[in-house]
């Protein structure tokens, strides 16, 4: 793809770039870093939002400031095409349709909003609409039941009606079938660019997924269409659109970017878990289970009061510092002996009186988290970071970056980003891999495995 040419990727939390590499992730969208972001070489640029952390008021306010900043970048930007994709979760949580609806207020109109959700990487197919985690539908798997955005139903034209309270019937959702995607594969797409210039009134257009050359066909047709089309969709889509060459870097060559000291004595790394969902209590044991990985619990139930401010943005209080330098100090002490910190939240999910105290407490748990590893990074030959919420508030807040470059993926959808200061964070969703896949993370960047 030609360098005047742009794929700007809205992402609700700082995981979706995690089928592409060789790309700037901004978390700032002010009117330079926008401007260096899309004179960046690569065809895609990622505005990490992380709006799925929000309250859906919050959340409408973040994509309407991007979108406007991306309406008076631009213009003066010199591409010849540009396109939106609004980045979101493959288990379907998250702020649907809010954003794709603000999106088309302020840059549209579009041809159509294409909703994929396949995460093929991470045996997440669409099959005649119902969407699958490892052909089981996904409403049935525990993100079905999420206590902020869960759902009832997989099949996704039912699934949208649920998600905008009926003001989309599931009947006026278009479905996009296999068995045209296949076709599209033989014949160069021309019946499917017919089908796509017939749509009217900017549909809703469910995608079916489970073959990457059925999305690289659907690519294919988008990017010569003559009419601008937006995107609801995770990871692979993006993969498809940018339809970029093989990643430069190698594992080995990934894990070859820890620091070393100034001696070039080697360092230790951190892992950081803020995610709870069950998948990421296994993959955390699994890791503890390792002789040289030594945990740091923050109690959820003794933080909760501590962290409840009535005033959004106040100091932490005494108690909380005091606690702060302890556990800083035992970070520090787990380095020193040569092993590696895991500082984690304690596990389940902690009964909050509201949603909004739910989203308060995980936001000051990220924060906190991200404030101790902040303090430690000088130190460190990388991070693992384990959960949407928590990379972003280590990335914006604990190391007060305002972009990381996109190097590649260590494992299938672990992206490992680079900061200014050439710290390798490999940032790790919480929904994604097996019970051994965090364990296997680390002994690759400890060299304890090596890279196949």
């Amino acid at each position: 793809m030609a360098a005047n040419f742009k794929i700007i990727v809205l992402d609700d939390d700082p995981t979706g770039s995690q089928t592409v590499h060789s790309c700037p992730l901004l978390l700032r969208w002010d009117g330079a870093s926008l401007a260096a972001g899309l004179e960046h070489p690569s065809p895609l640029l990622f505005l990490l939002a992380n709006t799925r952390a929000l309250a859906p008021a919050a959340a409408a306010e973040r994509v309407r400031e991007i979108c406007r900043a991306l309406a008076a970048a631009l213009p003066t930007a010199g591409l010849e095409r540009w396109w939106l994709v609004s980045r979101g979760d493959s288990t379907l949580r998250g702020h649907f349709p809010l954003e794709v609806d603000v999106i088309s207020a302020e840059l549209g109109p579009f041809a159509a909003t294409l909703l994929v959700p396949a995460f093929l990487e991470g045996g997440r197919t669409t099959v005649g609409g119902v969407h699958l985690l490892q052909g089981q539908p996904v409403h049935e798997t525990p993100f079905g039941r999420d206590g902020l955005f869960g759902y009832s139903t997989s099949y996704l034209p039912a699934w949208v009606e649920e998600k905008s309270g009926g003001r989309i019937p599931a009947s006026e959702v278009q479905g996009l079938e296999a068995a045209k995607l296949s076709r599209a594969c033989e014949d160069g797409g021309q019946e499917l660019a017919q089908w796509l210039a017939g749509l009217a009134a900017q549909p809703l257009v469910a995608v079916d997924a489970e073959q990457p050359q059925q999305l690289a066909a659907l690519a294919r047709v988008v990017r010569a269409f003559p009419r601008p089309v937006l995107a609801q969709s995770a990871a692979s889509w993006i993969r498809a659109l940018a339809a970029l060459p093989p990643q430069p870097l190698a594992g080995a060559d990934l894990v070859a970017l820890r620091r070393r000291g100034r001696d070039g004595e080697p360092l230790r790394g951190l892992v950081l878990v803020g995610s709870h969902v069950p998948l990421a209590d296994a993959q955390l044991a699994s890791l503890l289970a390792e002789p040289l990985c030594t945990g740091l619990e923050l109690p959820v139930a003794r933080l909760a009061q501590l962290l409840e401010s009535p005033q959004p943005g106040a100091r932490p209080s005494a108690r909380l510092a005091c606690l702060e330098r302890d556990w800083l100090l035992e970070l520090g002490e787990i380095l020193a002996a040569g092993r590696t910190p895991v500082l984690y939240s304690s596990r389940g999910e902690f009964p909050c009186a509201s949603v909004a105290a739910r989203r308060r407490l995980g936001d000051g748990l990220a924060a906190l988290m991200a404030r101790l590893v902040g303090a430690l990074a000088p130190q460190l030959a990388y991070l693992i970071s384990k959960g949407g919420t928590t990379t972003h508030a280590l990335l914006a807040d604990g190391l007060g970056l305002a972009a990381v470059e996109l190097q590649g993926q260590l494992l299938p959808g672990l992206s490992l980003v680079l900061t200014p200061a050439e710290l390798p964070v490999l940032t790790f969703p919480g929904n994604l891999g097996d019970p051994g896949t965090l364990r296997q993370a680390w002994r690759l960047m400890e060299g304890l495995e090596s890279c196949s």
